[in-house]
């Protein structure tokens, strides 16, 4: 007999091994038409995924996937890429496939080909997946000996199959699955037929190289998106082009707030308006440190290489810093700024009764990204951090990390951004300290989070290689998440680089060291929010909080008094005297998306009076200037936003 204990606890029993299929239609064929794979557990062990097809022969724990489990989307994706690779393989039987893998909201799959697909071939190749997908075929498991399976992808000429295959250890069983005339290697599971894939949508094709390496070929990589139902994709889709209207790379060139050039790939030139709102993000933080107990400091941009070799980074980042030379010294430029930190804490002995000592730096930073990672403001090649450091002992761990993630999410709060998720990246298989260590840093993240009432999900071996972390994420208006804040426990660093306090019983002591950063990247930071506002920032960040306009050249005198008034009171006006008509004025500023738009003309002037437009074209009517500039100082207290977004 085979016992099958179910999610809710009832337990099945069957006269002998039973397929996960089959444990479905016992229960009803509503599930089992609807079932996908299954999460098997067997004595105690962790739970695996397998196909409906796997035969349970012992007593185990079963769970029935569908398209409503997050693993059951995946697995759609998943076996949507297959499907992908089959109907290419039907259309241009001279391609060869490579890898298809899962990322976020679909898929993609590499392909070698003599000449670039075309959108048409794209569209092309869709159909063909409909039409697959509609003849409802049985995706099969299929067991190889690893050679057997090189011989057989090198004789269908598919050669990148094959070399993937090759690299998998000697006389070792692959799994590979087909779909009609179509077989691929992969560890699965699958859903059981094509007929289960009925949403999915081919996005675009792009470059990609094979294994990622430059030196190889350049492959075709074709992007897709698929869901469990139609309306799951098409609010996706409208998203998608609600973020292209939001896009931080358009907005940053039709508000003048900054630009890209290929003489400085991944590094970006502010302009005057962008600078503007970067130094209001900077001073808000630079206030929030002041307020909770930071010490802001400086470290050098560039540290002998020896140091770097000393806390770990050479060995385990090498690949992503810049180095310089100079009379036969090398050096790192900083890729962060920790190590910097713990030089500023050794310059002095530190009593116990100074400790936390918390250090904050808005560290301008360079790391030697992939020029093809490269996006925008989101992943760029030198970025400023408000990155901060705190010292302190174990004992003050909990409390520390606990502060943290309160202030971080005022901060987020004061952005507009009110749903945060939180995870707990633990041990990375390439890490430095022992277990012992790693023990308490994972636990003391995880304390402090249950203190503070977050939930939360672990993501093992995410973390550091010096420390585990949290990592919090922010939702975005469109539905987007971004991770952008994070603290990590280290005790490694500081007991490399020497840093010492002493403790009530005059012992010397290796301080914790919590690495911090709320924003992250200002660069990525700002890209986000002007996303999030679609460039339609508060005012407390707008780069301009008012244009005054005038009817006609006959009240420029007095436009040009109101802007002075306003600026004497520490706003953010201009003035706009040129001789175009009010209507253009008012459009072009609108374009600009600039919260208020004053228009003053012979009445404004004969009754000391301002024409308030809000954003989004609101007319607020005539009022005299001090309620005008009342009513915009409590905008900018209240952090409050104007208008609408668009």
């Amino acid at each position: 007999m085979v016992q099958i204990t179910l999610p809710d606890g009832s337990q099945r029993e069957f006269p002998g091994p039973v397929s996960v299929g089959e444990v479905a239609q016992s229960i009803g064929a509503g599930l089992a038409r609807a079932a996908l794979a299954g999460r098997v557990a067997v004595d105690g062990q962790e739970p695996r995924l397998v196909d409906t097809s796997f035969v349970i022969d012992q007593d185990a724990q079963l769970g029935i996937i569908t398209a409503k489990d997050p693993e059951g989307l995946d697995l759609i994706r998943h076996s949507t890429a297959h499907l992908l690779a089959y109907a290419v393989k039907e259309l241009f039987p001279d391609a060869q496939v490579t890898i298809g893998p899962v990322i976020d909201n679909g898929f993609y799959y590499d392909f070698s080909y003599k000449r670039p697909f075309t959108p048409e071939d794209l569209e092309a190749i869709e159909k063909k997946m409909m039409e697959l997908a509609k003849k409802d075929e049985p995706v099969t498991r299929e067991e190889w000996l690893r050679d057997d399976a090189v011989e057989y992808f090198n004789s269908i000429g598919e050669t990148y199959k094959a070399e993937i295959i090759a690299s998998i250890p000697a006389n070792e069983t692959i799994s590979l699955y087909r779909e009609g005339d179509f077989i691929d290697l992969c560890r699965g599971p699958h859903v059981p037929s094509t007929g289960k894939l009925k949403v999915f949508k081919l996005m675009k094709v792009a470059g990609a190289y094979w294994r990622g390496d430059s030196n190889n070929e350049m492959l075709q990589r074709i992007y897709g998106t698929a869901w469990a139902t139609k309306e799951d994709q098409a609010a996706y889709l409208t998203m998608l082009e609600e973020a292209e209207k939001r896009d931080h790379r358009k907005l940053g060139r039709e508000l003048d707030l900054f630009h890209f050039q290929d003489e400085a790939p991944g590094l970006i030139f502010w302009h005057p308006k962008g600078w503007t709102l970067w130094q209001q993000v900077e001073q808000y933080m630079r206030k929030v440190y002041r307020d909770n107990g930071y010490q802001e400091v400086k470290a050098p941009q560039i540290l002998d290489l020896s140091l770097w070799k000393k806390t770990g980074h050479w060995d385990n980042y090498a690949e992503n810093m810049f180095t310089t030379e100079s009379e036969n010294r090398v050096y790192g430029l900083k890729p962060m700024n920790c190590p910097g930190h713990v030089q500023i804490f050794n310059a002095g002995l530190h009593s116990y009764r100074e400790l936390p000592i918390r250090y904050g730096e808005f560290g301008q930073c360079h790391r030697n990204e992939p020029s093809g990672s490269l996006h925008g403001m989101m992943r760029v090649r030198g970025f400023t951090q408000d990155d901060g450091h705190i010292f302190c002992t174990e004992d003050q761990l909990q409390d520390e990390c606990a502060a943290f993630t309160a202030l971080l999410q005022k901060v987020y709060s004061d952005f507009s951004f009110n749903e945060i998720l939180y995870k707990v990246a633990t041990r990375p298989e390439k890490r430095i300290g022992s277990d012992e260590v790693w023990d308490k840093a994972e636990q003391a993240l995880i304390e402090s989070l249950e203190r503070t009432g977050c939930q939360y999900e672990i993501t093992p071996g995410e973390g550091a290689f010096y420390g585990p972390k949290i990592e919090y994420t922010l939702k975005d208006a469109i539905g987007r998440h971004w991770q952008c804040g994070t603290i990590q426990v280290d005790f490694s660093m500081p007991q490399r680089l020497g840093a010492e306090y002493v403790d009530a019983h005059d012992q010397r002591r290796t301080p914790v060291m919590l690495h911090r950063a709320i924003l992250g990247s200002f660069e990525r930071f700002i890209g986000i929010l002007i996303e999030n506002f679609a460039g339609a920032l508060p005012p407390w960040l707008a780069p301009e909080h008012a244009v005054v306009c005038c009817i006609s050249e006959h009240f420029a005198e007095y436009a040009h008094q109101v802007t002075q008034t306003l600026k004497t009171q520490g706003f953010r006006a201009s003035a706009d005297l040129r001789g175009e008509k009010i209507t253009r004025k008012i459009r072009e500023h609108s374009m600009q998306k600039v919260p208020y738009i004053l228009v003053v003309g012979e009445k404004e002037r004969e009754s000391g009076t301002v024409a308030v437009r809000s954003r989004g074209g609101v007319d607020l009517g005539a009022m005299p200037l001090a309620e005008f500039a009342q009513r915009l100082q409590q905008d900018i207290d209240q952090r409050r936003n104007v208008g609408v977004a668009g």
